[in-house]
């Protein structure tokens, strides 16, 4: 199944949980969606930006995916139902906490990787988050033992 058909976000949004191999898949598409999402929050995809998520989803997934993949995931249209944060509201009680952190982390060298942080991009940051229900302590790594 490939990552980019958002299939397991799709799968959720019709009623039912993820099995484990799901969960990862979930993870995957939840990545690439907020990534590409960010990509394009400030109207500008640089090149740049396609490039570091291409790598960060190689990374945190094992998946190799397109400049066209990145492109679509980050179409308006797939968001023509319901704005991301209503998916990321909605699948967020499927992710693990670390997955939901991972995100957030991942988000956030997106932003920063044409080195040019846009109000706008700073905005989709903080939606995110909230959406993933993240808290301050979280996002910068602090956590209990």
């Amino acid at each position: 199944m490939a990552i980019a058909d958002l299939s397991s976000i799709l799968k959720i949004f019709g009623g039912s949980s993820p099995s484990e191999e799901e969960q990862e898949s979930l993870f995957g598409e939840v990545l690439l969606m907020v990534l590409a999402r960010a990509s394009s929050s400030d109207a500008n995809m640089a090149p740049v930006e396609i490039e570091h998520i291409q790598q960060v989803m190689e990374r945190e997934t094992g998946q190799e995916l397109s400049a066209a993949d990145v492109r679509k995931a980050a179409r308006p249209e797939l968001y023509a139902d319901a704005n991301l944060r209503k998916y990321l509201r909605t699948v967020q009680k499927q992710l693990r906490g670390q997955d939901r952190i991972t995100i957030a982390q991942t988000l956030a060298e997106i932003i920063k990787s044409d080195c040019d942080i846009s109000v706008l991009e700073i905005d989709f940051f903080n939606r995110v988050a909230g959406a993933l229900e993240l808290s301050p302590a979280e996002l910068v790594g602090l956590s209990a033992n």
